[in-house]
């Protein structure tokens, strides 16, 4: 019987209201509350961390979904099966004895069959668990095969050779009851006899080949000529597609039964059948091993439904484990270790590039990676939620751990890009600008390294020819007067001039405004610079931590589960402070000692503070200068 729920209560998690699913009346009253509080409405039976067994049961349909209306009627159907509806709530590893009803048909099987299975284990405890009632079902299918077996010893007329004379039948039985119906038509009219046998065109189609016994063509003539009132010969004038399984059946079927004979009349052969009909009555009786014993099945589901229902709907009608923090959502597949960070946020994909076109609507940074344990393969994408971005690259390394524990080898196939992080956003400007700057110092360095490489060679080719001319002419007994070499072109004094000109003008524009900003900056009044240097710093950070701090504000999970096909219902966001927690950052153990004398440390040398002091103390003077000189 469903207990009464007198009002619904209400927990605030991921920006949304969530309903609180802690005791049995507030499970089995799901199916009154609105479905537009549901956090989904569906979910996949593949790709979570779920027990497979519950799931299927739960999948009533069997199209690998559990959806909200299944959820409601596993609920409802608990509910009539249960005398206390608490054990629902206590974290049961199965159903006891005492809370299953038996005042109707399907109650009393359930109980019967649960009183089996205690008496079978004799145990004492009265508890159902959900897995020894799967290995009860075992034991039912097995119990049913032995005595089956034990019922075959009197369907076997030839003992151990019975299954050898029935297959020697089976593999005729159509032939030779066509053969004998056509031999009736031939006893009915005579012009049936000649009409059933093979024509003359057929046989002359055979001719006309290369026959082999087993050819289609020729299995398709029939068994023997067909004459009325004839009995089958066993040995010839049989069809010679068919004289092979005829002679098995002659030995294994005719002989042990009927006794020695050459000729097998029609009533034989109804004889033949009938001897052999217990035999295949019992073969069609096999158990099947994969059916349910009456009881035993609901026994089971009731089982696995009183383990698992309530932490089920917690990761369905609410993501309670997952907000909480107290456990993994069914969701979580595992842990991701790469780059000096755990992260915890990890699901299940078949298809990265798919997954990844709806997913990046979740506006969080997501690393694919294709995980392999010896022969075992699993694609598996995982959100990094804190630190930055600047090492993730596709092709690194790290290790997954499974919900089992187990441990995979994992490396980045594809990188969703998003803000992981507001201290990511404020030092980003800076660090494209070092590595803009980088990038053209080693272009710069790349050309010079160039350019003196290519004077260098032609330096040498020069010197080459210059050795080989000289050589040459002093070994030729009259030389021609060579040409006189051509005069070098004359120097351009405007071009260069130009050149020059629009170089200083830049230089000059740059100079003019570095000194403005200095003489502006100095006009201040001391205490006014740390102000000015925050402003500055703010003025080119700020608009990207002000982009980074609405993006993580919008980050939502529904994305990541709708493209491995749940149905979200909600807007599942996930907050900054919320989605740290989700990534772990290295860190080091409480009380650990730590030296930090490193044997391996760069040689520290003040040169560059000192040049840095300098260009500062030029700065300053050209900008005091610069400023008497405006006044």
């Amino acid at each position: 019987m469903t207990p009464t729920l007198t009002h619904w209560r209400f927990f605030r998690a991921g920006g949304f209201d969530q309903v609180r699913l802690d005791t049995a009346a507030e499970l089995l009253n799901i199916g009154q509350l609105d479905q537009k509080l549901w956090v989904a409405l569906s979910c996949p039976v593949q790709g979570i961390e779920f027990d497979a067994r519950t799931l299927a049961f739960v999948d009533s349909d069997g199209d690998g979904h559990v959806r909200a209306p299944e959820l409601i009627a596993a609920m409802r159907w608990t509910a009539e099966r249960l005398r206390d509806p608490e054990v629902l709530v206590r974290g049961l590893p199965g159903v006891p004895l005492a809370a299953i009803r038996a005042d109707d048909a399907e109650g009393a099987a359930i109980v019967d069959a649960a009183r089996e299975f205690l008496t079978d284990l004799n145990s004492g405890d009265g508890m159902v668990t959900a897995e020894a009632a799967r290995a009860a079902q075992e034991r039912h299918a097995q119990r049913a095969l032995t005595a089956w077996e034990a019922a075959g010893t009197a369907a076997r007329p030839l003992g151990e050779d019975t299954a050898a004379a029935f297959d020697a039948l089976q593999a005729v039985a159509e032939k030779v009851e066509d053969w004998f119906v056509r031999c009736r038509l031939a006893a009915y009219d005579e012009r049936a006899g000649a009409a059933l046998n093979a024509a003359d065109a057929t046989l002359a189609a055979l001719g006309a080949a290369t026959l082999k016994t087993d050819a289609d063509a020729v299995a398709a003539l029939p068994l023997a000529r067909v004459q009325a009132g004839t009995a089958l010969p066993l040995a010839s004038g049989l069809n010679p597609a068919w004289a092979a399984r005829i002679a098995a059946l002659r030995s294994a079927a005719v002989q042990p039964l009927l006794g020695e004979r050459a000729l097998l009349t029609e009533a034989d052969w109804h004889t033949l059948k009938e001897r052999l009909a217990p035999y295949a009555a019992w073969l069609a009786a096999r158990p099947d091993a994969a059916a349910q014993g009456e009881g035993i099945h609901q026994l089971e589901k009731l089982a696995h439904y009183v383990r698992d229902l309530q932490q089920l709907a917690n990761n369905f009608v609410a993501f309670r484990d997952f907000y909480t923090r107290q456990g993994k959502a069914s969701f979580q597949v595992g842990t991701l270790y790469l780059d000096g960070r755990s992260a915890e946020l990890c699901v299940a994909v078949n298809d990265a590039g798919r997954h990844a076109t709806l997913a990046t609507l979740s506006r969080i940074c997501l690393v694919y990676v294709d995980c392999v344990r010896g022969d075992d393969k699993l694609s598996v994408a995982a959100a990094f939620t804190a630190g930055d971005a600047d090492q993730l690259m596709v092709g690194r390394n790290g290790v997954f751990y499974d919900r089992q524990g187990r441990d995979w080898d994992a490396t980045i196939s594809k990188i969703v890009e998003h803000p992981i992080s507001l201290r990511q956003a404020f030092w980003s400007p800076y660090k494209r600008l070092a590595r803009f700057v980088g990038e053209q110092l080693q272009k710069m360095a790349a050309s010079k390294a160039k350019a003196a490489d290519d004077k260098l060679t032609t330096v040498a080719l020069d010197s080459g020819k210059k050795v080989a001319t000289a050589s040459t002419a002093a070994a030729a007994p009259v030389a021609a007067p060579s040409a006189a070499p051509a005069a070098p072109a004359p120097f351009d004094v405007a071009k260069f001039a130009g050149i020059f000109a629009a170089i200083g003008l830049a230089l000059g524009a740059i100079g003019s405004a570095l000194a403005s900003v200095l003489a502006g900056f100095f006009a201040l009044v001391w205490w006014q610079w740390p102000i000015a240097i925050a402003g500055l710093v703010l003025l080119v950070s700020g608009p990207a931590v002000i982009l980074a701090w609405f993006k993580l504000r919008s980050r939502t999970l529904g994305p990541i589960l709708d493209a491995n096909g749940w149905a979200i219902n909600a807007r599942a966001m996930i907050n900054i402070p919320f989605g740290t927690s989700l990534t772990q950052l290295a860190q080091l153990p409480p009380n650990a000692e730590r030296a930090l004398t490193d044997p391996y440390a760069e040689k520290k040398r003040p040169w560059a503070a000192y040049f840095a002091g300098l260009a500062v103390l030029l700065l300053a003077a050209f900008a005091w200068v610069l400023r008497d000189h405006l006044k």
